[in-house]
């Protein structure tokens, strides 16, 4: 995706560790009208697939899934961090933050995740797999079928897509895919 790569070569900084910084137009300030087309991007991926309902994570992962759910006309449920008082049964999973370096629970209401449900899980990064490993967990836990998973940008160097396809997951598509962040430079794929 022409856009969203060259965005990021503008926009995006990286930080030690294995960071890439897009906190300019995707997770903290947001750009809409880029939102727009990466939701476009997923539709035309994933059109061959019977989806009826779609999931992320909090926070990041919201704005691209909204946006889709709206353009889609499908149900958004994100999965949260911290149980509302207002939540009855819910399913939950423990996964780890490789940005914030611990771990924390992924819950979904039992009313929202069942086997009737076709779910495609978007995020904005594919890193090390660990929040979609969570999805997978849930989704187990409720009965619903992944059918596929949509990442806004892939780091390709921390191995994450063989570590979800190992859980089951064959269906991954990232709209750009970062090849190295070696020596604190962006190398695309």
């Amino acid at each position: 995706m022409k856009v969203l790569r060259d965005r990021i070569m503008q926009d995006g900084r990286c930080l030690d560790g294995g960071i890439l910084k897009v906190d300019r137009f995707i997770n903290h300030q947001m750009d809409p009208y880029l939102m727009k087309q990466i939701a476009i991007e997923f539709i035309r991926r994933f059109a061959d697939e019977d989806i009826n309902k779609i999931i992320t994570v909090e926070a990041s992962g919201i704005a691209p899934a909204v946006m889709l759910g709206y353009l889609m006309e499908l149900p958004v449920v994100f999965a949260k961090k911290k149980k509302p008082s207002t939540m009855g049964e819910f399913y939950v999973s423990t996964v780890r933050s490789f940005t914030k370096q611990r771990e924390y629970p992924l819950m979904v209401s039992c009313e929202y995740l069942s086997s009737e449900d076709n779910v495609l899980f978007v995020d904005d990064f594919l890193a090390y797999g660990n929040a979609g490993l969570g999805i997978i967990d849930l989704c187990q836990q409720a009965g619903a079928t992944i059918v596929g998973m949509g990442f806004i940008i892939e780091k390709e160097f921390q191995h994450g897509r063989k570590v979800l396809q190992d859980h089951g997951i064959h269906r991954i598509e990232s709209l750009a895919i970062i090849e190295s962040l070696e020596n604190n430079e962006i190398k695309l794929k």
